[in-house]
């Protein structure tokens, strides 16, 4: 998730966020955050992302709330709606159903650049 800077109205100036998550449904009930922070350390973030093909989702508020977690620590109980909303799109996306208690570990990147905003 990354918070970039933009025209909208109070956000000039900002610097860019990006959180990374993971989700194991067989070792946490919830996705962990995985990697996080803002400047040149959310641009390698995101660059990661794109070069593994890993999709992206723009939301400032979100990429907010996660960046205040711990890393390697599930998401916070505030972020689980948005965070599933997006996982669904990306699963829908994907042509893949939500990871079951046996399946792998999967990966989403989140986030707030423009130019890579996925459809809601």
């Amino acid at each position: 998730m990354d918070d970039r800077t933009d025209d909208a109205p109070g956000r000039r100036g900002r610097r860019p966020v990006a959180v990374a998550l993971q989700w194991d449904s067989d070792r946490a009930d919830a996705p962990t955050v995985t990697a996080k922070g803002e400047g040149a350390l959310a641009e390698q973030i995101l660059q990661v992302a794109f070069d593994r093909g890993i999709k992206v989702r723009t939301d400032a508020d979100l990429a907010e709330v996660l960046r205040a977690s711990e890393l390697d620590r599930e998401i916070p109980y505030a972020a689980y709606v948005a965070v599933a909303e997006i996982l669904a799109y990306l699963y829908r996306a994907n042509g893949t159903a939500a990871p079951g208690p046996t399946d792998d570990a999967d990966t989403a990147g989140l986030s707030g650049h423009p130019t890579d905003e996925a459809p809601e």
